[in-house]
C-alpha cells in the first residue's frame, strides 16, 4: 500500500528555522527593514514584506575535513566537488571591479510578517526617562510566588523544602540511623557467639525498617507554585504640535506627518498606558483626532505660542504632572510671528518644560536644502537660545524622507547605545 501525502504545507511549519535565522542575522536584516521604510507610503510604513539581504555572513558554519585519505566521486570534472561555491552573476552585492568585470552575487531576500517587521523596527527604541509616578491601571501580569504544591514542574522542585520534609518524616518514624546499624555491624565482628544471635536478630530488624521507611518519598516532594498577579504600568501622555499654517508646504507637511506616523506606530506597539493628544494650529490651535490630524486639510498664519498654550490648558485640567509622564513632539518649518517669539519662549520656560520628560522639536524643510546648512529660522534661534541657556530641548532638522528615521531613532534610542547627536 501507497499512501500520498497531499496536504498543502501548513503555515509557520519552519517558525523555529525562521526565528534562528532571525536572530543570527539580526544586524542585516534591521538595516534592510530600516531602509525599506523611508520610501513608503506613510500609512504603510510598517507593515511587513519582503527585504533584502547581502550573501554575506548568513551562510551556516561547518566542519570541513582536510588532508588524509578519502574516497571522492567526482561530478564529471575534478574542478569543483560538493560543498565547493560556485561563483555566478547577479544584480545583489556587485563586485568593486569595473563593468563586464569580476563577480557579483544575488542578494538573499527574505519575507518578513508584520511583527516581525514592527519587532525590528523598534527594537532599540524608548521614552527617555520614564518615571513610575502615579502607576496606571495595571493590565500586564506577572509571576509571583505563592507557597509550595504538591505537583507542579520538575524545573519547580524545591530541593531544600523537600529535603527538610524528608528528615521530619525519618525522624517521626525513627528510621533507623546509618550510623547504629553501622556501630552494631563492627561490634558484630569483634563478639562471641551467643552475642552473636542477639546482634544478627536486631541487625536484620534494623535494616527491614530502613528500607520500609524510604529516605525521600513521594509525599515528601514539594514545587514552587506561582501565580500571576496584575503588574502596575507607569502611565504617560504624548503630545504631537504640528503645523499646518500656509507656509507648510505639502511636502513639509509629508514629512512631519512621516514621523508622526512613526512615533505613533511606536508608543501603540511598546507602550500600554500612553496616552496621545493630537494638536495643530495655524495662527490658533486646536485638539483633533487621528484622522484629522494626518489628513485633514488646513491653512492660515502660524502663532506657536497657541499651541503651548493649548497644551498647557491639557495638562492642567487631564494630566496632573504628579501622576503623569509628559512628553511632547513638535514639527514645523520654523516660521513664527515675530511678536510671538517671546510668548512662545515664556511659555516654554515657565509652563511647559518644568513638567516634561521630554520635548523634541523637527524642523522640516524642502528637498533643495541641506538639513545640517539650513538657514536658523526664528523657531529654531528661539529654541537653540533656550538649549543654550540649559532647558531640555532635542532638536533635528530634516528635508528628505530617507532622513525621517535616523532623526527618530536618534531621539528615542535606549539609552546606554544612545550617541552624541549632531
Amino acid at each position: 500500500m501507497h499512501i500520498i501525502d497531499r496536504r498543502l504545507n501548513p503555515g509557520g511549519k519552519s517558525l523555529e528555522n525562521r526565528q534562528r535565522f532571525l536572530r543570527r542575522a539580526k544586524a542585516q536584516v534591521q538595516g534592510a527593514v530600516k531602509k525599506s521604510s523611508q520610501d513608503r507610503d506613510i500609512k504603510d510604513v510598517l507593515e511587513g514584506g519582503e527585504v533584502a539581504i547581502p550573501l554575506e555572513g548568513i551562510g551556516e558554519p561547518r566542519f570541513r575535513r582536510e588532508g588524509g585519505t578519502r574516497d571522492l566521486v567526482l561530478p564529471g570534472n575534478k574542478k569543483f566537488v560538493e560543498g565547493d561555491i560556485l561563483p555566478r552573476s547577479g544584480e545583489g552585492s556587485a563586485s568593486r571591479s569595473g563593468p563586464g568585470e569580476g563577480d557579483s552575487e544575488d542578494a538573499f531576500r527574505f519575507v518578513l510578517s508584520r511583527d516581525e517587521f514592527v519587532d525590528l523596527f523598534l527594537d532599540d527604541l524608548e521614552l527617555p526617562d520614564l518615571a513610575k509616578r502615579k502607576l496606571a491601571e495595571a493590565e500586564s501580569e506577572g509571576l509571583r510566588r505563592a507557597g509550595y504544591a504538591t505537583s507542579g514542574s520538575p524545573a519547580n522542585i524545591s530541593v531544600s523544602r523537600t529535603v527538610a520534609r524528608a528528615l521530619a518524616r525519618r525522624v517521626a518514624l525513627r528510621r533507623p540511623r546509618p550510623e547504629t546499624i553501622a556501630e552494631l555491624e563492627a561490634e558484630l565482628a569483634e563478639c562471641d557467639e551467643p552475642r552473636r544471635v542477639e546482634l544478627l536478630a536486631e541487625l536484620e530488624a534494623l535494616k527491614a525498617k530502613a528500607r520500609r521507611i524510604p529516605f525521600i518519598d513521594p509525599i515528601d516532594i514539594r514545587y514552587r507554585r506561582f501565580e500571576t498577579t496584575p503588574k502596575p504600568v507607569a502611565q504617560a501622555v504624548m503630545f504631537c504640535l504640528m503645523d499646518v499654517s500656509g507656509s507648510m508646504s505639502e511636502h513639509m507637511k509629508d514629512l512631519a506627518k512621516r514621523f508622526y506616523m512613526l512615533l505613533y506606530v511606536f508608543l501603540k506597539r511598546r507602550y500600554q498606558h500612553v496616552e496621545i493628544v493630537f494638536i495643530r494650529h495655524t495662527d490658533r490651535a486646536e485638539e483633533v483626532d487621528e484622522e484629522t490630524f494626518f489628513y485633514g486639510p488646513a491653512s492660515g498664519g502660524t502663532l506657536v505660542s497657541s499651541a503651548l498654550q493649548a497644551m498647557h490648558d491639557i495638562v492642567r485640567s487631564r494630566f496632573r504632572p504628579a501622576d503623569w509622564n509628559i512628553y511632547a513632539a513638535q514639527a514645523s518649518d520654523g516660521d513664527n510671528s515675530v511678536a510671538d517669539g517671546e510668548v512662545a519662549g515664556r511659555l516654554l520656560m515657565e509652563k511647559i518644560l518644568p513638567v516634561s520628560q521630554f520635548f523634541a522639536y523637527l524642523e522640516v524643510a524642502e528637498s533643495a536644502s541641506n538639513p545640517y546648512y539650513m538657514s536658523e529660522s526664528s523657531i529654531w534661534t528661539l529654541y537653540q537660545r533656550l538649549r543654550s541657556g540649559g532647558a531640555p530641548l532635542s532638536m533635528r532638522k530634516v528635508n528628505a524622507r530617507n532622513q525621517i528615521f535616523p532623526v527618530f531613532h536618534d531621539l528615542f534610542q535606549r539609552r546606554g547605545t544612545q550617541e552624541k547627536a549632531p
